[in-house]
């Protein structure tokens, strides 16, 4: 973590000030514009906001069309510091997007990095481009990440096949509007024989469950995320032509796959790294539409941040937590009261 703040630290005068003795984390926030720096003018101070994830200089004209490919792309409160985790943070003025009205301080931070992943994964022209109809297999459909993308399937018209691990999770994916739901472990889906070999054969039983949930069809595109253990099984099930689109390795980095069944049938594997500044804001639009929701399921206060991040680190959590900071309780912050009842019980659909 400090490799990250001293290779930063010596990009120019102004970085210096992030190679710290210590590393302010946390790349979710809400909270109020405190004071603005020289130049800044769409943000001043009192503006409620929330910040995405993505920090970058744009001085490089490689990141002027997407500028997550800009070389000095940076995860703020990872790569950075001065992150969310605190009672104030530093961020670039383009970083900053409207706070939803309808959603306290707590379930305005929720949605941040996963929301604007998920979109961009799935929905943005940089990712898999989903349209209306296509059927989606999402592993862990459930989760902090996998709960935005369910919800952008089922918002664009398409289908979502939601993979989960438990009857919970299942139920939690229905009350999203889910219908096709696979729990790999009540099924018994075992994808590697062992340390070394794959098992083809439980490629083509889950193709088959697939299918039967789909009235025969195979999957347009999956939303891969847990990487060694899945990513066999998610190239062999999808479609002649469809995609599978990347954005982690949580089992492990070193996928293997059976290439004749990507190249034989023209499917692509797309990466796809958070989000660019115009895809968060669609991303966060759609929050304060109330057309997608947060997945907040618990919140902590910021003295309690270890035990969050050991709860979410042991999988002992449904969707996001939240961690406050100087909000002194919960459910602070909400403006819109109209739209906020209007989605009250999608709002706590994970608590």
């Amino acid at each position: 973590t400090f490799g990250f703040l001293e290779r930063y630290g010596r990009l120019s005068p102004l970085t210096k000030r992030h190679d710290l003795p210590y590393h302010i984390i946390g790349s979710d926030l809400s909270g109020v514009v405190l004071r603005t720096g020289p130049g800044v003018n769409a943000w001043k101070p009192g503006d409620e906001v929330v910040a995405h994830c993505l920090s970058v200089e744009l001085e490089s004209a490689d990141g002027h069309n997407d500028t997550m490919l800009d070389p000095e792309q940076r995860i703020w409160g990872f790569e950075t510091n001065f992150g969310g985790l605190a009672e104030i943070a530093l961020v670039k003025s383009n970083q900053l997007m409207p706070k939803p009205g309808h959603l306290s301080w707590e379930e305005a931070a929720a949605p941040g990095l996963v929301n604007s992943t998920a979109y961009r994964q799935l929905v943005s022209r940089n990712g898999a481009g989903m349209k209306q109809g296509d059927n989606v297999l999402i592993w862990g459909a459930s989760g902090g990440l996998g709960s935005y993308a369910t919800q952008f399937a089922l918002a664009g018209g398409a289908n979502p096949i939601c993979v989960v691990s438990s009857d919970q999770k299942a139920d939690i994916c229905r009350s999203m509007g889910a219908e096709a739901i696979i729990d790999r472990n009540a099924e018994g889906y075992k994808f590697w024989k062992d340390e070394h070999h794959q098992d083809p054969r439980e490629w083509k039983r889950f193709g088959k469950r697939i299918r039967e949930l789909t009235g025969g069809e195979d999957v347009d595109i999956v939303f891969e995320h847990p990487g060694r253990e899945t990513f066999g099984a998610s190239v062999y099930v999808t479609r002649k032509g469809g995609t599978i689109v990347t954005c982690a390795s949580t089992s492990g980095y070193n996928h293997e796959y059976d290439n004749r069944y990507l190249w034989m049938s023209l499917k692509k594997i797309v990466g796809s790294h958070f989000a660019n500044y115009r895809e968060a804001w669609e991303a966060n639009r759609l929050i304060a539409k109330g057309k997608i929701h947060p997945t907040l399921s618990k919140t902590y206060s910021l003295e309690e941040t270890g035990q969050a991040a050991y709860d979410v680190h042991r999988n002992l959590h449904q969707g996001k937590v939240g961690v406050l900071a100087l909000a002194p309780e919960e459910g602070m912050g909400v403006r819109d009261h109209e739209l906020r009842a209007k989605h009250l019980d999608a709002i706590n659909r994970f608590r």
